[in-house]
């Protein structure tokens, strides 16, 4: 039988126990909404709580499922979206002052697959405004707070999305990443985040930062949680013209508890430099535990990864610029400072800058293919650092100091430049008692071999396992 805990419930344990009847769409829903009443007060994960429709939703599950009618793995789960997903008859924020009464008329395409799944909408997730940011601190809707320590940022741009999930508030959330905004949360939090392949999801009813950049993405507890839900949101959509026509395997058949005829590969460079010890020495036990699982782990070199940061720091800019720049013309003293800030340097970049940028991302996609000629996986640290204070400017190396926004992408926004899978997970906490995050990327499409060694890495560890305290 199933526990009657959600702090243990994954989508995995609540859909075999919905199957054999253990327990009901209903009470699923009331359990979390009953836990959000008690505990969201201190997270501020939510921006809207759809408590009436969310069990209007559970009944027609639950009625559908005692006929026989099962749907499909998903089928009475719920799940929350984050506030740019455009739901129908239900507002869409985007975490803006802006758009605080916007209220779409259709759904996203990733909003229908997962309802057409028998999903169940709690509600909508708070973030940084318009997913311009990395800390979802939000000076309209409150900061997002993290669960292990309240005193200190979930990340962003996704972070009520990674807050709920840690907080055992619903076990399936959607997010979004441009510059790392699925995988930063997530390895903050202590979470799983999959960052797609550009064109994998669809894109269609998703308020767009960055065209070229944003990828849809899907949030929870677990490895297996990310692939059951990639079965229902993966694929094309005649909506989004992004979208790529490739072949969509079963993700959770491909799950396998060993790494036997895997090749690891290590950067030499880049991704080990200026980081915290204990995040290096997490990194690295997770590097041997792959090792004892059968892969083989080799190191390669990846040149000219500063350059296509870079890159990927000026097209974000002016992309941003070209997306918000309605916003930015007439109702700047409605935004946050530091979108604003960020826009007014966007404005300032030159198509010349942008140009430049573009020919950087062609070498080093041209660079990631010749890489995944000799590997299958590149396995890295998530982010050099675990959860900031709340309102901290910068982080220290030795006399140099970083800007934090920089520190938390630092190691993320190469793959959305690229446009290849990764896969953020926690592998290890802190002496502090917070979650470190390690880093898997694959080749283009290929999610499942992502899947595989980030499950079979977190079947041999405890880390899933763990949850902070929220009373």
């Amino acid at each position: 039988m199933i526990s009657p805990n959600p702090e243990t419930w994954t989508v995995t344990s609540l859909s075999k126990a919905l199957r054999k009847k253990e327990i009901s769409p209903v009470e699923i829903t009331h359990k979390y909404l009953e836990r959000i009443k008690a505990h969201d007060s201190q997270i501020n994960s939510f921006i809207t709580l759809l408590p009436k429709e969310a069990l209007r939703a559970a009944r027609h599950a639950e009625k559908e499922i005692a006929k026989g009618k099962y749907r499909g793995p998903l089928h009475g789960i719920p799940f929350a979206a984050k506030d740019l997903f455009s739901t129908k008859g239900i507002r869409t924020t985007c975490g803006s002052r802006i758009l605080k009464n916007f209220i779409p008329a259709y759904n996203a395409t990733v909003i229908e697959r997962l309802q057409a799944a028998g999903a169940i909408l709690l509600g909508k997730l708070n973030m940084h405004e318009f997913a311009y940011g990395t800390t979802s601190v939000n000076p309209h809707y409150g900061p997002v707070r993290n669960p292990w320590d309240r005193e200190r940022v979930t990340g962003g741009s996704s972070g009520g999305s990674a807050a709920a999930l840690a907080s055992a508030f619903v076990p399936l959330t959607l997010g979004t990443d441009t510059g790392g905004s699925i995988r930063i949360p997530s390895a903050l939090c202590g979470t799983a985040g999959l960052k797609p392949t550009y064109g994998r999801i669809s894109r269609y009813g998703v308020y767009p930062l960055c065209w070229s950049l944003d990828h849809p993405g899907p949030m929870t507890r677990s490895v297996a949680d990310l692939a059951m839900a990639m079965n229902v949101l993966a694929g094309p959509d005649p909506l989004d013209p992004s979208t790529s026509p490739v072949a969509v395997p079963d993700y959770p058949k491909s799950l396998s508890n060993n790494l036997k005829g895997i090749r690891v590969g290590i950067p030499d460079t880049f991704y080990f430099d200026r980081l915290e010890p204990e995040v290096r020495a997490a990194v690295r036990k997770a590097i041997w535990v792959c090792k004892g699982l059968g892969a083989a782990v080799k190191k390669v070199s990846i040149p000219h990864l500063p350059e296509a940061s870079v890159a990927a720091f000026i097209i974000l800019l002016a992309e941003g610029a070209a997306s918000l720049e309605k916003w930015h013309r007439t109702r700047p003293l409605d935004l946050g400072d530091d979108v604003r800030s960020r826009l007014n340097l966007g404005a300032a970049v030159t198509a010349a800058q942008y140009l430049k940028a573009q020919t950087i991302r062609r070498r080093i996609r041209e660079i990631f293919c010749r890489v995944f000629q000799k590997v299958d996986v590149i396995l890295t640290p998530q982010l050099p650092i675990t959860a900031p204070k709340l309102n901290q400017g910068s982080v220290s190396w030795g006399k140099k100091t970083e800007a934090v926004p920089s520190a938390l992408t630092r190691f993320t926004r190469i793959y959305n430049l690229v446009g290849i899978p990764s896969l953020s997970l926690p592998c290890g906490f802190s002496s502090s008692g917070l979650p470190i995050g390690l880093q898997i990327a694959g080749r283009p499409f290929d999610e499942k071999t992502v899947l595989r060694v980030g499950y079979a890495y977190e079947m041999n560890t405890p880390w899933k396992d763990r949850h902070p305290n929220l009373d």
